[in-house]
């Protein structure tokens, strides 16, 4: 899973379900979501890094994480370097802010302009799309 570098990482659609859990294959590969409260990362407070589950890229740090009681894991900011997309998601009758993992296009979650200072961002990400290394 190439940790350190920004390369491309492109799968076909049979060799990321078998690379990952259902629950993340569904979220990820074909932008699911999680059910609120469900994940593992919601109530998570350890120091360190949240990755990309399909790519190992790094996308979030702990001390950006806030609890926004939504149901799903919160960040004010991601990791500088360009590290997750947004698109425009007109999905479900609504227009919000996907957010993607730029190195392997992986779905994340949600940005909103909800959040806290300094950025008043609020990152909504599905915990399954994460993976986390300690720091």
């Amino acid at each position: 899973m190439g940790h350190g570098s920004d390369e491309r990482v492109e799968r076909s659609d049979e060799e990321w379900r078998q690379a990952l859990s259902p629950d993340a294959y569904r979220v990820t590969r074909h932008a699911g979501t999680e059910a609120p409260f469900s994940g593992e990362f919601v109530e998570h407070r350890e120091t360190g890094v949240y990755r990309c589950i399909c790519c190992g890229n790094e996308l979030f740090r702990s001390d950006t994480k806030f609890d926004a009681h939504c149901g799903w894991p919160s960040f004010f900011s991601a990791l500088a370097g360009d590290r997750v997309v947004e698109r425009r998601d007109t999905s479900h009758g609504m227009v919000r802010t996907e957010v993607v993992c730029a190195r392997c296009d992986a779905h994340l979650g949600h940005v909103f302009d909800d959040g806290p200072e300094p950025t008043g961002l609020r990152y909504c990400i599905n915990s399954v799309s994460l993976s986390f290394e300690p720091s």
